[in-house]
């Protein structure tokens, strides 16, 4: 069992007015629907899950919205293929050592678009960078 693959089906950024003092940006991803699938591996053919995902980025008070859509294949077998689409379909939910790997390859690649969208249209990025900081502020190590 594991990712196998991983691709984008909507993007969309709006920037509705300039972003002036403090911000406040909440993300948020969630798994929207899960569905079989049959993955090509060469000449075999092998069970898997296509999970669909949404990312969002909102900047407040009402500046911005950064907003993904993608899905995320993952590869197992048919007995808990068949088990996992049931589950979603019958009560949303989804086995932690499932949704653990794919929301964790969702939210990489869909930070670092956040990232690179949110250059583009001039607003800071989604999520916090990392940043130097000296304790003596002559010099640095």
């Amino acid at each position: 069992m594991t990712v196998v693959g991983m691709s984008f089906t909507k993007i969309n950024i709006e920037k509705k007015k300039p972003a002036k003092g403090k911000l406040n940006i909440k993300n948020n991803i969630a798994i929207r629907d899960v569905k079989q699938t049959d993955l090509s591996l060469g000449n075999v053919k092998e069970q898997g899950l296509k999970f669909i995902f949404e990312y969002t980025s909102n900047y407040s008070p009402d500046v911005a919205e950064i907003n993904i859509v993608g899905e995320v294949l993952f590869l197992t077998d048919e007995k808990t293929a068949k088990e996992t689409e049931k589950n979603w379909k019958d009560e949303k939910k989804i086995a932690k050592k499932l949704v653990r790997p794919v929301l964790n390859s969702a939210l990489t690649k869909s930070n670092i678009q956040a990232i690179m969208l949110s250059k583009e249209i001039n607003l800071p990025p989604p999520i916090p960078l990392p940043k130097v900081e000296s304790k003596n502020q002559n010099y640095i190590r």
